[in-house]
């Protein structure tokens, strides 16, 4: 069976516009891009209609070179007009994910990759984890509670496999969770034995239904194009024995109403009432 999550989208949708209600005045995201490539040229606009749905302010700021992108992101960050700051990826060669970070106000890291907002985690005080993995934990609650349940993530990125089982092993979630990886055994054998399986390795159609027990939750983080087409990293029969997250319009629809949530989140935490 497709999960449904449209009425998980408009409780968020809602959440978000009541919040910015109550602010004095609208939230502003920067999109910050270097050397962009034409789809996330593409990806921006799309993320600019949804902002202004929402009622938030975007702006696209483009360093030609990497230069100009270190000294752009601290003068952003130190901008009080800026409610949160979004940086495109891929990143152009000469600066590492960790030093573009570094350059950004974790108050200000609506995507959650700074060290700070990761450490948060760890301490069970999350403020703002990456947009992905509280997508995938919104989800899960969303369909039911996931304590004591077995949960086995495929993937260990630091934006979806790593934060999300530090997130799903916080006190109050109490989640058993095992992380898979490529150097993984047996890798079948744990999801068949899970209640929910999310998968977010970046391969087309990876997982097929030996894989899952009757009944499992799985959710599709991957975005693959194969022949023109969108696929997950779960094979679509999936379905016929799972509860399975769509995809396209699945977990990468809700993290984008999370990244606008995160946004309004700064905006609140910066005093602009």
């Amino acid at each position: 069976m497709i999960i449904n999550l449209e009425p998980l989208y408009s409780s968020i949708v809602e959440n978000i516009k009541q919040r910015i209600s109550n602010l004095n005045k609208a939230p502003k995201l920067a999109a910050v891009t270097c050397q962009p490539e034409p789809s996330t040229l593409a990806y921006l606009k799309s993320q600019e209609k949804q902002a202004k749905r929402l009622g938030i302010e975007f702006a696209v700021y483009e360093a030609p070179k990497v230069s100009d992108l270190k000294l752009l992101l601290p003068k952003l960050s130190a901008d009080s007009s800026v409610s949160g700051i979004f940086l495109t990826h891929p990143l152009p060669v000469g600066i590492s994910e960790h030093e573009a970070v570094m350059l950004i106000s974790p108050d200000k890291d609506i995507e959650g990759r700074h060290p700070a907002n990761l450490g948060n985690i760890m301490y069970d005080s999350p403020t703002f984890p990456p947009c992905t993995a509280e997508a995938v934990m919104r989800i899960i609650n969303y369909l039911t509670n996931p304590s004591g349940k077995r949960i086995t993530i495929v993937g260990r990125s630091v934006t979806v496999g790593k934060p999300l089982a530090m997130l799903l092993l916080q006190k109050g979630v109490d989640a058993t969770v095992t992380v898979c990886h490529s150097r993984t055994r047996n890798i079948e054998e744990l999801t068949q034995n899970s209640d929910i399986v999310v998968v977010a390795i970046g391969k087309a159609k990876m997982l097929g239904k030996n894989y899952f027990k009757p009944g499992t939750i799985v959710i599709d983080v991957g975005i693959n194009i194969e022949n023109d087409e969108i696929y997950g990293d779960v094979d679509p029969s999936v379905a016929e024995i799972c509860e399975l997250t769509p995809v396209p319009g699945g977990v990468g629809r809700i993290t984008t109403l999370v990244l606008m949530e995160h946004v309004v989140k700064a905006a609140e935490r910066s005093g602009v009432r």
